[in-house]
């Protein structure tokens, strides 16, 4: 973790939360916060259990599982989940992320238009495969104010059964980058941190393994042969 997220790490764990209002179009209650913690003050989005609509595909506890997605991408070297963690707030038990002060009219698909966003979107896409995201619409793709693109809203990620739904399939067919290969080789060699595996049961760590050998092994961005892997809706 890079020292600045350690930083907001510390803050989101720690300071004083304040729900500002609900934020609109989302399905569970998702909530903005100031958080102020000494000197620091900085917003983020609230996501507690006791808000979340039950799934009958889903077990209970998505506000897990967005934790989960920022330690996946921790563990592997990548900064595309912004700083989340798992703490009591106003309405109990759930998951506080930073807030990303982006461009909101960029999404996936207009951010794919540049070439320059390609290795960020690459690196979403393998994310996203390893973590079995079964929601990757193109409005959870922010182009931050500082530049750099992240994803959001990924409490629908980690079931061990297959199930991946993405927006994310202009790169099929193409070689996975050397680099991102070499990330995942090194997860399978060390196995899953303890920050991450403790907010999975069994059958899902193994499946997180056994997807990042499948990618690994393939080396190659999956088609779909089906077209039907979409979200809805897309945006």
């Amino acid at each position: 973790m890079a020292h600045d997220d350690d930083a907001i790490a510390e803050a989101l764990r720690h300071g004083e939360v304040e729900v500002l209002g609900r934020m609109p179009w989302s399905s569970n209650g998702t909530f903005l916060c100031q958080v102020r913690c000494s000197d620091q003050e900085r917003r983020a989005i609230y996501k507690p259990r006791r808000a979340e609509r039950p799934l009958w595909d889903f077990p209970s506890g998505l506000d897990q599982r967005e934790v989960a997605a920022y330690e996946l991408s921790r563990a592997l070297g990548w900064d595309v989940v912004p700083v989340t963690v798992r703490r009591d707030g106003p309405l109990g038990l759930g998951s506080l992320q930073d807030f990303i002060e982006a461009d909101f009219e960029q999404h996936y698909f207009t951010l794919y238009e540049d070439e320059a966003t390609h290795p960020a979107l690459r690196t979403m896409c393998v994310l996203d495969l390893v973590g079995n995201n079964t929601d990757r619409k193109s409005g959870h793709c922010l182009l931050g104010l500082d530049g750099r693109i992240r994803g959001i809203d990924h409490g629908l990620m980690f079931h061990h059964e297959f199930k991946l739904r993405t927006v994310i399939w202009e790169f099929g067919g193409e070689d996975i980058p050397d680099p991102l290969l070499e990330d995942l080789n090194e997860l399978l060699a060390a196995g899953l941190p303890d920050d991450l595996a403790e907010l999975l049961d069994p059958f899902e760590r193994d499946a997180v393994l056994t997807r990042a050998r499948a990618v690994l092994d393939a080396g190659r961005f999956p088609i779909d042969e089906t077209g039907r892997r979409y979200p809805w809706p897309l945006v």
